[in-house]
Formats: C-alpha cells, sequence, structure tokens
C-alpha cells in the first residue's frame, strides 16, 4: 500500500488495469486513508476522470454493516459505475440499476444489458490500434441503429484519449507510460475478459437511459433500493463530461425524500456542505488521489455516517 504522498508507480497502474487484487486489509483504516487503486478489482470497462475505484472498501463497508436490508443498489449517475458492479460481483446485492443520460456512455450499457457483450469483447480483441487506425475509426459515421458499434468507439475513445476524457475536443495520448504513446490504456485481452465478465452477470444489471435526478424521483419509495449517488464535481465537471450541468439543489432535495439509504459522493466544495448542513445530513472528507497523484479530499454525505468514523 502506497504511502499517502507517493506517487503509485506504474506498475501499480497497470495490475490495476489488469485485475490484480492483493488483499484489501482492514476497511476500518481503509476509510481513514488513501486507498491504493491497485488494491481494488477493476470490474468496470471504462477509465474515468473523477472514478470511484478508491470508494469501493467504503460502500463494501456500507453495505455489509449499515445497508444489511438492501438488495438492489442503484447508480443515477453511473458513469464508469465501478462501485455497483463490485458490489454485484462481491454479492453484496442481489441486482444493481445504472442510470446514464451521456448518449455515449449509455450505449456500452445497454450493449451488456441486451446480451452483446462477447460480440463486443471480440470487435476489442481484434482491433489493432494505431494512430492512425484510431483517427480512422473516429471519422466513420455509426448508424443510429447500430449500438455495437456506437459502443466499441465509446470504448476505444476513452481509452486513448487523454486522461479517458470523452468530451467534445479531448486529444489522444502522445507519450503516455513507458513510451507506449496511444497504446498505454489499450489492455484487448483484459477489456475482453471484463466484457465477458459483465456478460455472465448481465441479468442482473438494468440499466435506464436518462436523467439521474427524475430517476431518483420515480423510484424514491423502495426501502430494500440503496442508492449510490456520484453526480458530476461542481466546477471540474464542465470539463470532463459532456453532461456535467446539475442542479445540486434538487437532488439533495429528492435525495432528502427516499426512503432507502444512500451515500452520496461530492467534490469538497462550501456549496456543498450549506445543501448538506440544510437536509440535515451527515458528511464527512474521505482522502483520495486525482489523476495528477495529489491527495485530495472528496465528501461523504449521507443520513448517518458514524459507522465510517468508528
Amino acid at each position: 500500500m502506497s504511502e499517502l504522498n507517493d506517487r503509485p508507480t506504474a506498475n501499480e497502474y497497470v495490475a490495476a488495469e489488469q485485475g490484480f487484487l492483493p488483499s484489501i486489509g482492514d476497511l476500518q483504516a481503509e476509510a481513514r486513508k488513501v486507498v491504493n487503486v491497485a488494491s481494488v478489482k477493476h470490474r468496470s470497462p471504462f477509465r474515468y476522470p473523477g472514478g470511484k475505484t478508491w470508494f469501493v472498501p467504503l460502500i463494501r463497508k456500507w453495505l455489509t454493516t449499515q445497508a444489511k436490508q438492501v438488495n438492489h443498489l442503484a447508480e443515477p449517475f453511473a458513469g464508469g459505475a465501478i462501485v455497483s458492479l463490485s458490489a454485484l460481483f462481491d454479492d453484496l446485492v442481489d441486482g444493481v440499476t445504472l442510470v446514464e443520460k451521456d448518449t455515449n456512455v449509455a450505449a456500452v450499457w445497454q450493449t451488456i444489458v441486451d446480451g452483446e457483450g462477447p460480440e463486443l469483447a471480440d470487435k476489442i480483441a481484434t482491433f489493432n490500434v494505431t494512430e492512425e487506425s484510431v483517427r480512422l475509426l473516429f471519422e466513420q459515421s455509426i448508424a443510429p441503429d447500430d449500438l455495437i458499434g456506437r459502443a466499441f468507439v465509446t470504448i476505444v475513445r476513452n481509452r486513448v484519449a487523454r486522461g479517458g476524457i470523452m468530451a467534445p475536443g479531448a486529444s489522444l495520448m502522445r507519450n503516455g507510460e513507458n513510451g507506449r504513446g496511444i497504446k498505454s490504456r489499450w489492455y484487448p485481452e483484459t477489456l475482453k475478459n471484463r466484457f465477458l465478465d459483465l456478460h455472465s452477470v448481465h441479468k442482473k444489471i438494468r440499466f435506464h437511459f436518462g436523467d439521474g435526478i427524475k430517476f431518483i424521483r420515480d423510484n424514491s419509495e423502495n426501502e430494500n433500493t440503496g442508492w449510490f449517488i456520484d453526480p458530476s464535481y461542481t466546477v471540474a465537471g464542465r470539463r470532463l463530461y459532456l453532461h456535467s450541468v446539475l442542479d445540486h439543489e434538487t437532488l439533495f432535495e429528492e435525495a432528502a425524500k427516499l426512503k432507502g439509504p444512500f451515500l452520496m459522493t461530492y467534490d469538497n466544495a462550501d456549496e456543498i456542505r450549506l445543501l448538506a448542513k440544510k437536509h440535515g445530513f451527515a458528511f464527512t472528507e474521505i482522502p483520495m488521489k486525482n489523476s495528477h497523484h495529489a491527495v485530495m479530499r472528496e465528501l461523504l454525505i449521507s443520513r448517518d455516517l458514524e459507522w465510517v468514523k468508528t
């Protein structure tokens, strides 16, 4: 486990990408220090700015100690969905619902839910990544009904763009790690296996294409549904995500109406602290490392967070 201010090594990132899983250790201790992403098995096919791999040990603890009545987990701002997928593969819930409004990201999740993961996995495994092949792929038009084609282009773009950023104007990687350039995050066999793994549980995954806040409002009555709410950042989200404009106050109002338990993560902003106080929510700071390896603190928000502090 890396110390607080150490930069993760290239080997740690490679291990994380390829699914290496050493012992997690004491979850209570994990909640008080930066989680090394190499200690968490990666289930998502995405590289996501603001991804929550570091949060997985906490969601495990929450579901096993504080949300025992939950048999389903909903993620209304799914993105890479690492938290929900980890809970599903760890048998902490019987099923998950992913909600996403980005058309391209949605194509990936819909392809999986439709049972077409193996076909997408084969396209990934046989694609030769070069700058020329990637640019040619991006220049091709995609038919509106070609869901697998859209999903494939989305995964390639996510893997070859700097920082995994898929927003318009995002540039391709140049140098990458160890001089591998555009191939630095392209692990075709690993990605193929992730899609095959997802296919093995695809009947336990529901997908909803649409607005996360509306989904919360329409499904707030179920006491057996737990919620992991991870909206786009209040500031950085504007440059990282295609759909970053969010009514944060309305989101807090709808979260307050949920019958089931919820955990919410947010950037550490005064605006968000005030909203949490206004609605009587508990909040605490959780350390994480950003894409530049600097230690930062995000806010963890819920009705009760004593389980984190003990």
